[in-house]
C-alpha cells in the first residue's frame, strides 16, 4: 500500500484519461499537460471514461509505482471538468475516493440523529 507519510500532495486528473497509457505516457501527461514534475513525492491519479478504473502514478526513491484499481460494481465519484489543470486533494479525500465516497463531502460520517426508544 501507499506510504502516505512520504506523499506531499495528491493530484487528480479531471475528466477521463486513456488508461491504456502506462508509466511513460502518464508521466508525460503530468509533465506536459499539468506542468508538474512526475519525479516529485506526489500521487497523480487518473480515471477512465466509465469511471470504474483508476491508475495512480507515484515516484519513490529510484523508480515509479503504478497502482491500478478496478471496481466490480459502481463508479468512482470523479470531477467532470476536463480542463488541463489537475485538482489537488487532501490525503483524507483520497481515501474517501478509493472507498467510493465523494471528495466534496463536509465530513467523513453522515450526521446521526438520536432515536427515542419507548
Amino acid at each position: 500500500m501507499i506510504n502516505q507519510r512520504s506523499i506531499d500532495k495528491v493530484y487528480l486528473a479531471k475528466g477521463s484519461t486513456d488508461l491504456r497509457k502506462s508509466i511513460d505516457g502518464l508521466a508525460a501527461i503530468v509533465q506536459e499537460s499539468f506542468q508538474l514534475d512526475p519525479f516529485s513525492p506526489c500521487l497523480f491519479v487518473f480515471c477512465n471514461r466509465q469511471r470504474d478504473k483508476i491508475k495512480i502514478l507515484h515516484w519513490e526513491h529510484n523508480g515509479f509505482w503504478l497502482y491500478y484499481r478496478r471496481l466490480e460494481k459502481g463508479t468512482f465519484p470523479w470531477p467532470e471538468d476536463s480542463s488541463c489543470s489537475p485538482q489537488m486533494i487532501s490525503h483524507r479525500q483520497f481515501r474517501w475516493l478509493l472507498d467510493g465516497l465523494s471528495i466534496d463531502q463536509k465530513s467523513a460520517h453522515p450526521k446521526v440523529t438520536a432515536q427515542r426508544v419507548i
